[in-house]
């Protein structure tokens, strides 16, 4: 594993080349020297606390973007694997495929409505958007007073910071993926 301040330099240099950014350039906003940064991109020495505040804050990112250990770039999830949550007494099961994180903005859920299955959600935060396709069966969703019937090959995008509701309407297990966009 690597250390730290290897962490760091692989994370500025990231972040700096991501938002275009020249050694000349990230050294004017954030007030670092040039060599300094150079050097912290080379891994060496050891910079401070603050120094690492002023290259946040020049970049407009946070503190943590600078110390977060990477992550493998590729990610399989068996959702067999998952713990679902459940709703209706179980009858719904909600699969948390890919969270929201990271700060990512959105999440990835896999949702099995048994026949007959209810779920109401409370209102997501302001903005919050859902994004739906069913891959079998069909539900019934609600959301600020309008109800819309989604089957099979279908998908639906709705305003999701109101009370909604998911049923399924059909005489099969309802299947969809959902995707939530938190702006």
């Amino acid at each position: 594993m690597d250390s730290m301040n290897l962490i760091v330099a692989k994370n500025i240099r990231r972040l700096r080349e991501e938002n275009k950014l020249s050694m000349d350039e990230l050294s004017k906003l954030s007030g670092v020297s040039k060599s300094m940064l150079a050097q912290i991109e080379r891994g060496e020495g050891n910079p401070t606390i603050s120094t690492l505040w002023k290259l946040s804050n020049g970049m407009k990112v946070p503190f943590d973007a600078l110390t977060v250990r990477p992550k493998s770039p590729y990610e399989i999830v068996d959702t067999a694997e998952l713990q679902p949550l459940l709703e209706d007494g179980g009858k719904v099961k909600n699969y948390s495929i890919f969270p929201d994180d990271e700060n990512r903005r959105f999440a990835v859920y896999y949702l099995e409505l048994d026949e007959g299955s209810f779920w109401e959600s409370e209102p997501h935060l302001k903005g919050t958007t859902e994004f739906i396709t069913i891959s079998a069966g069909r539900i019934e969703i609600s959301a600020d007073g309008h109800r819309f019937t989604v089957g099979k090959g279908e998908s639906i995008r709705f305003k999701a910071d109101c009370v909604h509701s998911y049923r399924n309407t059909g005489h099969e297990t309802a299947i969809l993926h959902m995707i939530l966009y938190n702006p």
